[in-house]
């Protein structure tokens, strides 16, 4: 038994194991199941955040039918559930609106905002050149996947350089093979 005395490890998976994963969405297509998958949390710490999305990807989320009573201001502000702080005091006091803990949200969203920049600029140019782009990162920063200043700032001077490369044509690459043929072909007639 698992539960006997001095028998703390079990030595068998769990007899019912789920084939596939829960979705929150799938007998239910309601406005209310779209609103709370495209709801945006803000505002929170890293560890309220992922408790609310919990709450919403198992469908335990229960929003707010009337605004609440905010704990700083007094005044009927909290638009959100689970929030004890309007968006006004947390961003004023810098401070988590569901803990109440100091909080730097700033950080995550700065560290996305030149990964979303640098897919857009990457979008519109040719795979080739992407991928030499790419390359060039990867080769610069060890593979760091976070993107710096600096970084964008040498992307964006490659983009602009780019025009004067000339990937297209690698005649250059080809032709060191060429000549090699054609001389040893020549050599071999001459003999």
């Amino acid at each position: 038994m698992s539960t006997s005395r001095g028998n703390a490890t079990r030595k068998r998976p769990q007899k019912h194991q789920n084939k596939t994963a829960y979705k929150n969405d799938l007998h239910d297509k309601t406005n209310k199941t779209k609103f709370l998958n495209n709801l945006d949390v803000t505002g929170v710490c890293k560890r309220c955040k992922d408790i609310i999305d919990w709450k919403i990807k198992y469908k335990k989320y229960k929003p707010l039918t009337a605004p609440r009573k905010c704990v700083e201001c007094e005044e009927k502000a909290i638009k959100y559930a689970y929030h004890i702080l309007c968006t006004k005091c947390a961003t004023k006091r810098n401070v988590c609106a569901k803990c109440n803990t100091a909080v730097e949200a700033d950080e995550p969203e700065i560290e996305k905002a030149p990964n979303v920049n640098l897919q857009l600029m990457l979008k519109g140019i040719p795979e080739r050149k992407r991928r030499t782009i790419m390359r060039a990162i990867n080769k610069t920063h060890d593979g760091d996947s976070k993107i710096t200043p600096e970084i964008m700032s040498q992307v964006e001077e490659m983009l602009r350089n780019m025009d004067n490369l000339n990937l297209d044509n690698d005649d250059d690459d080809l032709d060191d093979f060429g000549d090699s043929d054609t001389d040893d072909s020549k050599s071999g007639n001459d003999e």
